[in-house]
């Protein structure tokens, strides 16, 4: 019987969750989630001086918007750097790693010399088969072993086998001399310790993961399935950046982008299932898989972004997607919507949430849903309320009063009511749309009457008629 799947995220925090970062915990998500595995998150801590809380607080905020729910306890690498020196400490005694007491001073003159010599500069340490006999009263570091011959090959699921010359590998520090672990020895004993059998990450990590075998081999431990990821470009074809736009996760919830429709597009970013663009997120998991990453990378391109969106609000549940308006308006600092004001955005969807590719948009779309009496019109929306379209509207305001509120009704009584008067009802829209919502661009006048109701509805037209 297959071992369970387990993947993991392990992000620094030194800074918000990055649009690659936020993929990569995608990917490990899909993929655990879609095989009933665990997808568990460790925070890569080591760097005292860079890593702050609010970093971290700011990547759990990010997963949490996209929705990516880990397993059990959140690991923190420095917490577990005594186990990381237990190991390193573990391979020297079995003679699989080495005390190197050469100063920083006699490397930097061996690389100086190499290089001056055409050499290669990779450090062969003269400690590696020193009698320990000989060893000195001096600070050291603990180095592993490298093999000599023969080749290192990660077989990857992405990039396929990759072969490394073992001549091409040092040996290669795992304890400093202050006794601090090094990154490469930590990310494997956490990895091992945390039982992942699945690495998926940037392709960036990909010749770490011939130093990192090193490791798991001198431990005899299994060495994880391997997938590193190409990273994503801008449209330019350069590495994404900040000159790209928006690059942490958040900020595209403070800009109003739905989180489906959000994990929709990063999914697609290097990922493919045949020719779908739209998918659910029961769809993704079921159909997400390593062998569909490309190995080339991937551009992010904020027109297919808004396309998805679009497509992920006008599917969307009602209720949900009021829910979803409600924390966008929370973590954009705007002002949060009455009860009166939520319950009318909801019964309004069905008219406001087609067409719409962001929160903002579907917001300037429910205006007058959201305002409150009186309203005061626009520029654009004032020109349509003349002292004739005035006149008009409180000649039409009776008629409405006692006619049953439903479409049919509403459409007969206001096509009478237009042509009664010569005219055609486009005619009467604009003043309809001016006293209604205060703007010009809105849903359909019927649909407006409709979620307001007949005591709102009359009650603005008579603000506006007088």
């Amino acid at each position: 019987m297959n071992a369970p799947v387990v993947t993991r995220f392990a992000p620094s925090p030194t800074g918000f969750l990055h649009i690659g970062g936020a993929r990569t915990a995608l990917f490990n998500w899909l993929y655990a989630r879609g095989r009933g595995g665990k997808f568990l998150l460790r925070i890569e801590d080591t760097d005292r001086a860079r890593s702050t809380p609010e970093a971290t607080e700011a990547i759990l905020k990010g997963m949490a918007w996209l929705g990516l729910d880990h397993d059990g306890e959140i690991v923190s690498q420095f917490e577990n750097a005594p186990r990381h020196a237990e190991v390193a400490n573990e391979l020297l005694a079995a003679g699989k790693a080495f005390k190197c007491f050469a100063s920083q001073d006699e490397i930097t003159a061996f690389r100086e010399a190499a290089k001056a010599e055409g050499r290669s500069t990779l450090y062969r340490s003269p400690w590696r088969d020193a009698d320990p006999a000989s060893h000195p009263d001096a600070p050291y570091v603990i180095r592993i072993k490298a093999p000599l011959e023969g080749t290192t090959v990660i077989r990857d699921q992405v990039q396929g086998d990759v072969t490394i010359r073992n001549d091409q590998l040092d040996d290669m520090i795992l304890l400093r001399s202050d006794g601090t672990p090094v990154y490469m020895l930590a990310v494997v004993v956490d990895d091992h310790d945390m039982g992942v059998t699945h690495v998926v990450r940037g392709d960036d990590h990909l010749n770490n993961a011939a130093r990192q075998m090193m490791i798991y081999e001198a431990m005899g431990w299994d060495v994880p399935v391997w997938a590193h990821i190409p990273l994503i470009h801008g449209t330019d074809g350069k590495k994404l950046s900040k000159r790209h736009g928006a690059l942490g996760a958040q900020e595209y919830q403070v800009m109003g982008y739905p989180a489906a429709g959000m994990r929709n597009y990063l999914a697609r970013l290097g990922w493919s299932h045949g020719d779908d663009e739209f998918f659910t997120d029961a769809q993704a998991q079921e159909w997400f898989d390593l062998d569909g990453i490309r190995k080339s990378p991937a551009q992010f391109d904020l027109k297919k972004l808004e396309n998805l969106c679009g497509q992920h609000i006008a599917q969307a549940d009602d209720a949900a997607l009021r829910r979803e308006i409600e924390a966008y308006l929370e973590a954009a600092g705007l002002p949060a919507l009455t009860a009166p004001q939520a319950e009318g955005l909801e019964r309004a969807m069905y008219c406001l949430k087609d067409r719409a590719k962001t929160f903002p948009e579907l917001l300037e779309k429910a205006a007058f849903v959201i305002a409150e009496r009186p309203i005061t019109p626009d520029e654009k929306a004032a020109k349509n309320l003349d002292t004739v379209s005035r006149g008009i509207l409180s000649e039409l305001t009776p008629q409405l009063q006692n006619a049953s509120w439903n479409k049919e009704t509403l459409e007969e009584v206001l096509n009478g009511f237009a042509a009664a008067h010569d005219t055609k009802f486009g005619k009467l829209a604009g003043p309809l749309r001016a006293a209604l919502a205060g703007r010009a661009v809105t849903p359909s006048v019927f649909d407006m009457m409709l979620v307001l109701g007949r005591d709102e509805t009359l009650a603005r037209l008579t603000d506006a008629a007088a």
